[in-house]
């Protein structure tokens, strides 16, 4: 079984049976955030789609979350290579940087990044472990690759903006999602800020192609294939 909660925003908290991963978390400014980095005592992954404020976790002038979160639990940051500089230059000596093309063996997780049209050295994330696949679009508009994202990874559960002014709104996520195909799709990036007020039922009722969850922030979906 893995368990994905969702910590409001594109944050979440991923625990697989070997490892818990943290995505885009942003917290501390965040107010729909359900968690406190200091609430945080456990990390194997802290897992980053682009440089953006809302996704690396803006805090002043400390470290930003996700390499807060890393130095405090020891967990490897992992995004695209200039993200991995940046977690070096910060003390993070063992930051993972990648790019997007393939699938990499972290050991109890596999990871690879893949496509996200935005800015800000973006990416979406593709998660494999305990024979379940997570897709996390990470920021991004609707592209037509996103097929190939179902035919080459076959996500189990797809993580997908749905807030419209900087990224998809639900109509274009609703497209995504049945070309994805995955078995759940949970919406995300949604109602923390004005510009990015959506209606997640709208969202749902769109979707013709896979089993739509709308979670709350800080709650839990658990997943078993």
């Amino acid at each position: 079984m893995v368990e994905l909660g969702w910590l409001g925003h594109a944050a979440w908290r991923i625990k697989f049976s070997k490892a818990t991963v943290f995505v885009d978390p942003y917290l501390s400014q965040n107010p729909s955030a359900s968690m406190k980095v200091s609430e945080i005592k456990d990390a194997d992954y802290v897992i980053v789609t682009h440089n953006h404020f809302d996704h690396i976790g803006g805090n002043g002038n400390n470290l930003p979350d996700a390499f807060a979160i890393a130095k405090r639990t020891k967990a490897k940051v992992v995004g695209i290579f200039e993200m991995s500089v940046a977690a070096q230059k910060a003390g993070l000596k063992d930051a993972i940087g990648m790019n997007i093309g393939s699938i990499a063996d972290l050991g109890p997780i596999k990871v690879g990044l893949t496509t996200a049209i935005h800015s800000g050295d973006e990416a979406g994330v593709i998660i494999k472990a305990d024979n379940v696949t997570i897709y996390h679009a990470g920021d991004t508009a609707l592209f037509s690759d996103m097929k190939l994202i179902k035919e080459q990874h076959k996500p189990d559960i797809a993580l997908l903006p749905i807030g419209g002014f900087f990224t998809m709104g639900p109509e274009e996520a609703a497209k995504a999602a049945d070309m994805i195909g995955a078995k759940v799709t949970i919406p995300m990036h949604y109602n923390t800020f004005p510009p990015i007020k959506q209606d997640a039922k709208k969202f749902a009722r769109l979707v013709k192609k896979s089993n739509v969850k709308i979670l709350s922030p800080g709650e839990v979906f658990k997943f078993t294939k």
